[in-house]
């Protein structure tokens, strides 16, 4: 069962903007499953759903797929879309994104598996990055600086 409604569930968000838990709900009960908030809540978990925008002040859920090969496609793009700036305050990294895309550029970010990041935090429009040593932050600024870049 949980694996049929995961199915739906990536087969909504790849036909429609959907914004919220709550629309997700409504459009898995139209389709047939009887879901609460926090069966919606673990699915979006499960599946790393992630939000973009969608344009006019509007998010949707996107998957970020999981690409053993190398950084994705995907993930460079969300990067590069939604990255503002970033600054470093001694080992911890403070990336400024687009509002509302904080999750879906520290997802990216993850997918990376930079040995040097303990760990990522994100808000809304803001992520901070746990990087191990001063130096280990400089080296993931000028990487990520690189892929921003497309070099």
């Amino acid at each position: 069962m949980k694996r049929e409604r995961h199915e739906v569930v990536v087969d909504l968000i790849n036909r429609y903007d959907i914004e919220t838990q709550e629309e997700l709900a409504a459009y898995l009960r139209r389709e047939g499953f009887d879901v609460t908030q926090a069966t919606v809540s673990r699915d979006i978990r499960e599946l790393k759903l992630s939000k973009i925008s969608a344009g006019g002040g509007r998010q949707k859920y996107i998957i970020l797929s999981n690409d053993d090969s190398g950084l994705g496609d995907k993930y460079i793009r969300v990067l590069r879309d939604g990255f503002v700036s970033m600054n470093m305050a001694q080992n911890i990294l403070v990336i400024k994104t687009v509002q509302g895309m904080a999750m879906a550029v520290a997802a990216a970010i993850d997918a990376m598996r930079l040995p040097e990041i303990v760990g990522c935090i994100a808000g809304d429009d803001t992520i901070m990055a746990a990087i191990k040593t001063v130096e280990d932050t400089k080296a993931v600024m000028e990487k990520l600086e690189e892929i921003i870049q497309g070099q």
